[in-house]
């Protein structure tokens, strides 16, 4: 008896930061951390590439994206949906 693995691809939402690339964007995704003597809350960040194949995202919007096969050097993710729109 085999068993199946069921892949389960990791999601994120962040904000873009930019947007000047071709089918590319840079989001940047915020969580907080707790310090392990002082227990205070800080913040830190990183920095992804998403693929965004239509141009969609602009900087400022919030996104959903996922995991995905290598698409180039710096780019392991594609862009779900945009949640808010910057106006």
């Amino acid at each position: 008896m085999a068993e199946q693995k069921t892949k389960t691809s990791r999601t994120f939402s962040g904000i873009v930061i930019s947007s000047n690339m071709q089918k590319t964007a840079v989001v940047r995704v915020d969580r907080m951390k707790l310090h392990s003597k002082y227990q205070k809350r800080y913040r830190v960040s990183r920095k992804y590439h998403i693929h965004d194949e239509k141009n969609e995202a602009k900087v400022g919007d919030v996104v959903q994206f996922a995991e995905c096969r290598p698409l180039s050097k710096t780019k392991r993710w594609r862009l779900i949906n945009i949640v808010t729109h910057n106006a």
